[in-house]
């Protein structure tokens, strides 16, 4: 944490639009004319392409990037096996799915000189890393600034801070992440994340499956929901380093280091649409009812990975934004519900409006999950003061929270499971809803 990189974070200017195709140079004349491979490229860098899809998926799901560097991604040493430390993949066999409703603390306090990579703590996930099927659900919780550079071969990295910001520090440049924001890494990208704060909390999305996409509007229309002009993509920037940088890839459920003599965050110039994001959840268009009754949470999704099944997502994450609630004769808290995915509820700031906040509840940086067709929904006090409540236009803007919806159950980690961070007694929650029927 440092003076200098809050001022940098602050400063950074960005390339706007999701799934653009972008260019950038940090160096006039870095990047080629009219053709991406030239026999010579400009200033002496080397052409390398980074594929974030199959050569020969269609046009409109195709991912890479042209990347344009000091030395090409090939030159580095063996890798070899480091500790996983508390990071765990799919598939997750050391547990079996829990239809029980459940709940989290926060993370306690770090070690000294935690790191984000070694802050991450799986919860859980589904499906298969080798398979690129399933995602996994990580939390993480770091006092330091990290001095090595990470890449995950697995899947994409949706990072959700909570508490502290981030300055991360990409092979395509730099993104500033403060807790209201996401920031999406794409699978295989390298970056390193340096805290802008004492400490910095959060939570973060590991998606196997397809590529995180802004999800059709269907009768929406033309639109709403995330628009793509609000995501922001970095800028050229380039760390033009020699010296020993260790280097740590994610493959297949495992750690792996090597020892660089050169930073891999030496791209001078690039161009693609295979990019990290930044995206302020807060100008997120929400789509409500002007009547009575709700339409389907689905109307809070962000990004979504499709699968191949229409409609049913490996993994959508879904932001609770501010809005008005304004339905007639309508019990405005989300309802009672019996949902075929599996539902990870995240906390960002303040209360949900279906969950009582304070000690032992839903709090900032806890969770809750609810996998498939675990009956949910408000808690016996948000039921009784809804049932009761004056239905006068009213805004919901005193909290902020985020859900990873998935096709599959969540499975925990055994680590996830231990009482020491694990809610006990959830269930007493909808104890005493009392029974209202007079026939």
């Amino acid at each position: 944490m440092s003076g200098d990189a809050r001022k940098t974070a602050e400063g950074l200017t960005y390339l706007s639009g999701f799934g653009n195709e972008h260019s950038s140079e940090a160096v006039p004349g870095a990047l080629p004319e009219g053709r991406n491979s030239p026999q010579r490229a400009p200033l002496g860098l080397y052409a390398e392409q980074l594929s974030g899809s199959a050569f020969t998926e269609p046009r409109d799901h195709n991912r890479r990037s042209w990347l344009y560097r000091i030395r090409p991604s090939a030159a580095h040493p063996a890798f070899t096996r480091t500790d996983n430390g508390a990071i765990r993949t799919a598939p997750f066999t050391q547990s079996v799915p829990d239809p029980n409703r459940l709940r989290w603390n926060p993370l306690p306090e770090p070690a000294p000189a935690t790191d984000f990579l070694a802050g991450l703590w799986t919860l859980g996930g589904n499906g298969d890393a080798t398979q690129r099927a399933g995602m996994a659900v990580h939390l993480y919780h770091a006092n330091s600034s990290m001095d090595r550079v990470f890449s995950d071969a697995d899947g994409e990295l949706l990072i959700v801070p909570e508490r502290g910001g981030l300055l991360l520090h990409t092979e395509f440049g730099l993104l500033h992440v403060e807790p209201g924001h996401v920031a999406l890494v794409p699978r295989g990208v390298r970056f390193r994340v340096e805290l802008l704060d004492a400490s910095a909390r959060g939570y973060v999305c590991e998606n196997y499956g397809a590529p995180f996409q802004l999800p059709d509007l269907g009768p929406i229309g033309a639109n709403g929901l995330a628009n793509a002009r609000d995501f922001m993509a970095p800028v050229a920037a380039y760390e033009d380093v020699e010296g020993p940088v260790e280097v740590v890839n994610k493959f297949c459920g495992n750690l792996w280091t090597a020892t660089y003599d050169h930073s891999p965050l030496d791209v001078v110039a690039w161009h693609g649409n295979h990019v990290p994001y930044v995206y302020d959840l807060r100008r997120f268009n929400v789509i409500g009812t002007i009547s009575y009754d709700h339409p389907d949470p689905s109307i809070f999704t962000v990004l979504t990975s499709p699968s191949d099944t229409p409609g049913l997502a490996g993994v959508d994450f879904v932001v609770f934004a501010p809005r008005w609630l304004v339905g007639e004769d309508t019990f405005r808290p989300p309802y009672f519900h019996r949902n075929v995915m599996s539902e990870y509820m995240g906390l960002i700031e303040g209360a949900y409006d279906a969950k009582t906040a304070g000690p032992g509840g839903f709090v900032p940086g806890g969770g809750s999950l609810h996998n498939m067709m675990s009956a949910h929904g408000p808690d016996r006090e948000t039921f009784d003061k809804a049932s009761a409540a004056d239905l006068k236009p009213h805004k919901v803007d005193d909290g902020l929270a985020f859900m990873f919806e998935t096709r599959w159950p969540v499975t925990l980690t055994p680590h996830a499971g231990r009482p020491e961070h694990l809610q006990q007694r959830y269930d007493d929650v909808w104890q005493g809803l009392e029974r209202h029927f007079r026939p």
